[in-house]
């Protein structure tokens, strides 16, 4: 387990209005696990900024039954080997698939296959979430 530092934090009565807020939406046991929360995805956001190695997930909706649809999608992820861990593919009824696409790269780049996958034509909706590695 890692060692855990105790430090002291100051804070404006409004700044620590908002923390509460968020140690409350987010049920977090404690104003410190919150500030964990920040932190982390301070340094995640930056990473990403900083075209860091990363990892992340590509979610995709879409009708498997438009039009050359899923060669396209075979054709990008071809081109993007290197970055792509592994693939699922579920069928969520009858004209709707749900495919997610784990990842592991340098930011800029998987930001260029999620853009690219995203915008073909018959995409329903796609989202790409990254985190730190």
């Amino acid at each position: 387990m890692k060692k855990i530092k105790r430090f002291g934090v100051s804070l404006e009565d409004e700044l620590l209005a908002g923390l509460d807020i968020l140690v409350k939406k987010h049920k977090f046991p404690n104003r410190s696990q919150a500030i964990r929360f920040l932190v982390k995805n301070n340094l995640v956001e930056e990473a990403w900024q900083e075209n860091k190695l990363v990892a992340g997930c590509i979610i995709l909706i879409y009708d498997h039954h438009k039009r050359d649809l899923v060669n396209k999608l075979l054709d990008i992820q071809h081109d993007f080997s290197h970055l792509i861990l592994a693939s699922q593919h579920v069928h969520l009824g009858h004209h709707n698939c749900l495919e997610t696409i784990s990842l592991r790269g340098n930011a800029f780049e998987l930001k260029k296959i999620s853009d690219k996958l995203i915008a073909v034509k018959g995409i329903k909706h796609g989202k790409l979430v990254m985190t730190g590695i």
